[in-house]
């Protein structure tokens, strides 16, 4: 029998998660991670809204949730402080925005605390394994290596978000709900009487439940937001914008701009906070520059082919991949990508196996 520290975020997935560890004979030990986000909760002179609280994590309400999922599955629950570490993931959030990019928290949470402090949290109770709800696998290899593999439903996949575990982990982690399909999870916590059988997913930033993220930073930090200008290519002066923190590459709605014409973001620069517009065909880029990248293969001594996904809804695309001394690459796309986002995530597949991932830095200029 295996002891196994699972995360428990009060929803259906890491719920079930632990049904299947303890059918499978494993010492199971929740864990809730307290971030110090709040949400909105009904009081006593208010009717509870069923939509309030769809989208969100990490709440009192979600802290409860799976306080009871543990009680009844009689497995040993704990409450851990990282609101502290968490405020850096907000940071992070804020500092990239008003550097011009566009960052990715949910695989920042995963680097720094579901598989950094979680790991440390588990080998102080001697645990053998960590798991997560998350729908991704990890498979042998012909050698018996470990390798992390996407999640058996399509749509629910979320190995984007994990290329950056380390290697030398990927022997340490579970994900039970990985070789499932989200029906059958549902349907596993009904049989095993659940209360968070038809808890609606979390699909918005735990931090930002209103998706209000400029908001959310103008507040954070006033003193560090400036109006700039909207221009286009070749420098001519569309309108004004109140924050660069609003945008990001590819978006086309709420610029509050009218310029007779469908523009769409193609740079953001933070030195003279302006908000390049113009044409869909000119987000078309040949490839990137991506940095950080941290590789669950032997690194490639020469070009790499393999499908690459540049954000989390990309349908992976066929290209090179050619590492960099400086722990870089650079990425050749057989065919030119729309909106490649410095600040997002790009990852390397080979069929249904994550070979890799890194951080967006800047698109390659057409040839």
């Amino acid at each position: 029998m295996a002891r196994v520290v699972l995360a428990m975020s009060g929803g259906v997935d890491s719920s079930v998660s632990a049904v299947l560890l303890k059918q499978q004979g494993h010492e199971v030990i929740g864990l809730f991670m307290r971030t110090g986000v709040h949400t909105p909760e009904p009081t006593c002179d208010t009717t509870p809204d069923p939509k309030a609280h769809k989208k969100g994590c990490c709440s009192a309400v979600d802290a409860g949730d799976a306080r009871r999922v543990a009680d009844r599955l009689d497995i040993p629950f704990y409450a851990l402080d990282f609101e502290d570490d968490f405020g850096r993931i907000i940071d992070y959030f804020t500092d990239e925005y008003l550097a011009g990019r566009t960052p990715n928290p949910c695989v920042m949470c995963n680097n720094w605390l579901k598989f950094g402090k979680l790991w440390s949290f588990g080998k102080q109770l001697d645990a053998d394994y960590i798991a997560t709800g998350h729908y991704a696998q990890v498979l042998r290899g012909p050698t018996g290596d470990a390798q992390l593999h996407r999640g058996a439903d399509p749509e629910k996949d979320q190995s984007y978000v994990l290329h950056g575990i380390r290697r030398k982990l990927l022997d340490k982690l579970l994900f039970p709900v990985g070789g499932f399909r989200k029906e059958e999870i549902r349907a596993m916590a009904r049989d095993a009487g659940l209360n968070v059988a038809q808890k609606p997913d979390s699909v918005e930033i735990c931090f930002v439940p209103d998706n209000d993220h400029a908001g959310l930073i103008r507040r954070r930090v006033p003193e560090r937001i400036q109006p700039g200008e909207f221009v286009d290519r070749q420098g001519h002066v569309l309108g004004k914008h109140d924050g660069i923190e609003a945008f990001t590459i590819g978006q086309r709605k709420g610029l509050g701009v009218a310029t007779g014409s469908r523009r769409y973001v193609l740079e953001i620069i933070p030195e003279s906070r302006q908000v390049v517009l113009g044409d869909a065909d000119e987000l078309l880029a040949p490839g990137l520059e991506a940095s950080r990248i941290n590789w669950l293969i032997d690194i490639p001594e020469s070009g790499l082919r393999c499908e690459i996904k540049i954000r989390y809804r990309h349908t992976p695309a066929p290209g090179t991949i050619t590492a960099t001394p400086t722990g870089g690459a650079i990425v050749q796309f057989d065919e030119p990508q729309s909106a490649i986002t410095p600040g997002q995530a790009v990852v390397f597949y080979d069929g249904p196996r994550v070979l890799g991932g890194g951080w967006i830095e800047h698109a390659l200029p057409p040839a």
